[in-house]
């Protein structure tokens, strides 16, 4: 009996830090562009009639957005990948259960990798910024989270 439960918590501490098990080879990316009808495509093939969409890609997968709307400049944003803390934490779990095999996964699948920026936003300048129907629309302010720092009591 203790040997079954013993079995059934190695694999499920094997199982969590895994990043390919735990996070996923797949990350779901939210892309807007402005002004918001503005349709969206991606150089690995993803098509959007209108802004803001979600698309699904491969957490490896560095990728070009690109958005255009009538009487306005077509726009573009480069989405790039980068080690994430949660990634980073999976991967390291390897090193206590996974082993090199682990590992090897990881890295090949990019389970450690987040996309960047993401949301994206692509923001398209007008051609004729005179011209009323279409006006410039100002870049969103886009805050990253800010780290929780422990407090110290004051004396």
């Amino acid at each position: 009996m203790h040997i079954k439960i013993a079995s059934i918590a190695a694999l499920a501490v094997a199982l969590s830090s895994c990043g390919s098990i735990s996070r996923g080879t797949s990350e779901n990316m939210v892309i807007s562009a402005l002004p918001n009808d503005a349709k969206v495509t991606t150089s690995l093939g993803h098509m959007c009639p209108q802004s803001p969409c979600t698309i699904k890609v491969e957490r490896k997968a560095e990728f070009t957005v690109f958005a255009e709307k009538e009487g306005y400049k077509p726009g573009r944003l480069d989405v790039k990948t980068k080690i994430s803390d949660g990634g980073a934490a999976g991967f390291a779990g390897n090193i206590l259960v996974g082993g090199i095999i682990g590992m090897g996964v990881d890295a090949a699948t990019g389970a450690a990798l987040d996309h960047y920026p993401n949301p994206a936003y692509v923001v398209l300048e007008p051609i004729d910024s005179k011209n009323p129907k279409t006006p410039v629309i100002p870049k969103p302010v886009v805050e990253t989270p800010k780290k929780k720092t422990a407090e110290t009591p004051s004396v």
